[in-house]
């Protein structure tokens, strides 16, 4: 199948997205030295609304939606994504094609007076965009105070520096490739805070049915990655996970197996049910599917309820 002379990444234009957009240039690049690969920036709706939580606006669809546009239009032939920014369930006529190595997953501790999350005294004012962290230290901390923080990346920081926030959590993977990893004062163990599915990992989503372009982007999958964050979606697909539902889902190869682990709360952190099970990385969405029902027999449906409610 012949290589076009001319491949279009469609990207956001914050400084991360652009940064996973270059990446994947210089990859694919390197493995079709004949075609020009170039970048399309643009502006989505989920990078203009900064002033409300993401989960009252629309959800994390709104960081992709121009982007799919450009793709039906011709404009561009992929996109890249950080997968916990794609919705559990793709929009029809879109498939995610690959899944690459996953950056550190993991949740960071970001703080200009602190070193870690037990060293914030009471009151102390913690930054955080995600209902899934705000759960998980409402339930873990509850005398700090939580605020919203939206924003891209160098935005946040920005925000900490002048002083709005004593600390604020971020997603470590992108301080890692934006070169601030000085920045992290403490990288949190899954114990700490179980990441969101597909945290770290970057997916590239194509038109559905574009065979050639499916072939250019097949070496970008990394399989074990994409064992894991298959499980995680299943799994937060199960539940109906969106930014809308505090929920975490996190995956590794552990001794040939896959280990998934997921939980479920309420915004304020009162009530979680949580669960891990094993088994064989090929069984990966079976097994995303299995945790979802795990997870719904300890009482998960009358939490999602209650968020149900919510809305």
């Amino acid at each position: 199948m012949s290589v076009p002379s001319k491949i279009v990444i469609a990207s956001r234009e914050s400084r991360l997205a652009m940064w996973q957009a270059v990446h994947v240039q210089g990859r694919l690049s390197e493995l079709n030295p004949g075609a020009e690969v170039v970048i399309l920036g643009m502006t989505t709706k989920g990078d203009q609304i900064l002033d409300r939580p993401l989960a009252e606006i629309g959800g994390k669809g709104l960081f992709i939606k121009e982007l799919e546009v450009a793709m039906q239009e011709g404009k561009a032939h992929l996109a890249v994504h950080s997968m916990k920014d794609v919705p559990m369930v793709m929009p029809e006529g879109f498939v995610l094609a690959a899944i690459s190595a996953r950056e550190n997953p993991r949740d960071a501790f970001v703080s200009n007076k602190y070193a870690g999350l037990d060293e914030l005294p009471a009151g102390a004012v913690v930054g955080t965009s995600s209902l899934r962290r705000e759960a998980i230290l409402r339930a873990k901390y509850p005398q700090l105070v939580i605020k919203s923080l939206r924003g891209n990346l160098d935005t946040r920081l920005r925000k900490l520096d002048a002083g709005e926030y004593d600390a604020i959590i971020l997603a470590a993977a992108g301080l890692i490739r934006l070169g601030l990893k000085e920045r992290i004062k403490a990288v949190l163990t899954p114990e700490q805070s179980l990441p969101a599915p597909g945290q770290g990992a970057l997916g590239i989503e194509l038109v559905d049915g574009d065979a050639a372009m499916a072939g250019i982007v097949a070496p970008l999958n990394d399989a074990e990655t994409a064992h894991c964050v298959k499980a995680e979606r299943a799994f937060s697909r199960a539940l109906g996970g969106s930014c809308q539902v505090p929920l975490g889902g996190y995956a590794v190869i552990d001794n040939g197996q896959l280990w998934l682990r997921g939980f479920v709360a309420t915004a304020d952190g009162k009530e979680m049910v949580s669960a891990e099970l094993r088994g064989n990385p090929a069984d990966d969405e079976a097994l995303g599917l299995k945790l979802a029902a795990e997870l719904r027999a300890q009482g998960a449906d009358a939490i999602l309820e209650k968020l149900a409610l919510c809305k």
